[in-house]
């Protein structure tokens, strides 16, 4: 639905409108935490409130037409047209009808590229790696303990030395990691390319979960803290721990999604961004359920493990991760395929055809 002039800055809003909900859910947390006494509306409260979001979008989404690419592929070429002119605020323009035509050109040329598509091509060298990536980059997006911050932040405030202000910190977290997301699209997207902030981002992430450790094993919380307020080594954690939220938004947060978006090629894309997804949501609910054993087992060791492996990803970006700014996907076809004298198309139609090779070899056989 996305006009191509601004899909890009689109895309990167879903990590922004994921930050606002997790502010929001902070602050919704905070403050019935100190206007409701400890019974079951403290929970019940914020649970309830989850159903107000739920309902505008069920609200909102019976409004929307359908998509304009899928009216089209099932042959209802008038209602697709009609679609998109909604989309486009309803005024019969030349711009209209060319946006129109090449959404219809570009599918006529995708069923071309998809003709044939079994899963088997995803074996081929070229694919293999992009698949590989798709897995591999949204297990580092976890493993730079972001998300286990995002989840468990007022433990892990407690345990860093937030005091009694613990629930108020966190509500604050959440503000940073929307102004992290805010200035990496203004600031940031489409300038620097996409492998320096990857590699920028695990260095900032890996030093600040150091610094973090060391403050938490040189000046430990106090039995006392939560009477006395935070210590200033609590406030030293603290500080760090909204930079790691910072530096995450400014990199890791937005770009794994927009990264696989531009890796794979047409004829692969579905598959791809449907492993990433599942990989993504998989590796969360790992360090979801790891991270709070972790930190009652080893502690302050947590946040250095988290810095060791933010320190890895540095290399896994350097080696693995490709630079996809500024390339065309036709152009990524040769950069993943290795093979410099064979770009765009041709590769795409190498694999295609090693495929059915391949296929019709199988058959020979049996």
């Amino acid at each position: 639905m996305a006009p191509k002039e601004i899909r890009g800055r689109l895309g990167a809003c879903f990590q922004l409108f994921f930050a606002i909900g997790v502010m929001i859910s902070y602050w919704v947390t905070y403050a019935v935490g100190i206007d409701q006494p400890k019974i079951t509306r403290q929970w019940q409260i914020p649970l309830g409130l989850q159903f107000l979001p739920v309902g505008l979008l069920l609200i909102g989404m019976c409004t929307v037409k359908e998509s304009v690419r899928w009216l089209a592929q099932k042959g209802k070429t008038e209602k697709a047209r009609e679609s998109l002119k909604w989309v486009r605020g309803g005024e019969e323009t030349e711009e209209l009808q060319i946006e129109f035509d090449e959404i219809l050109s570009g599918l006529e040329e995708e069923a071309r590229i998809k003709e044939g598509f079994t899963i088997k091509e995803l074996l081929l060298p070229a694919n293999r790696y992009r698949i590989f990536i798709a897995i591999t980059i949204q297990l580092c997006a976890q493993l730079t303990g972001n998300t286990s911050l995002a989840y468990y932040a007022a433990q892990i405030f407690s345990a860093v030395g937030a005091g009694n202000n613990n629930m108020f910190v966190t509500g604050f977290f959440g503000v940073v990691k929307v102004v992290g997301v805010v200035t990496f699209q203004l600031f940031v997207l489409d300038r620097v390319g996409r492998r320096v902030p990857f590699m920028v981002g695990a260095f900032a992430m890996g030093s600040f979960m150091l610094i973090m450790s060391l403050i938490v094993a040189t000046h430990p919380p106090s039995a006392t803290a939560a009477q006395h307020g935070a210590s200033k080594a609590g406030i030293a954690a603290v500080i760090m721990t909204y930079a790691e939220a910072f530096s995450y938004n400014m990199s890791w947060g937005p770009l794994p999604w927009l990264y696989l978006g531009e890796i794979f090629s047409n004829r692969t894309r579905e598959v791809g961004l449907a492993i990433g997804s599942a990989s993504q949501w998989l590796f969360n609910f790992v360090m979801s359920q790891m991270t709070p054993h972790a930190l009652t087992n080893i502690g302050w060791r947590t946040f250095l493990m988290f810095a060791i492996f933010n320190y890895a990803i540095i290399v896994y970006s350097w080696f693995f991760l490709k630079e996809t700014a500024g390339h065309s996907l036709e152009e990524m076809q040769g950069i993943f395929a290795g093979d410099n004298a064979i770009v765009g198309k041709d590769v795409e139609k190498k694999e295609i055809e090693e495929t059915k090779v391949s296929a019709k070899s199988e058959s020979q056989g049996q």
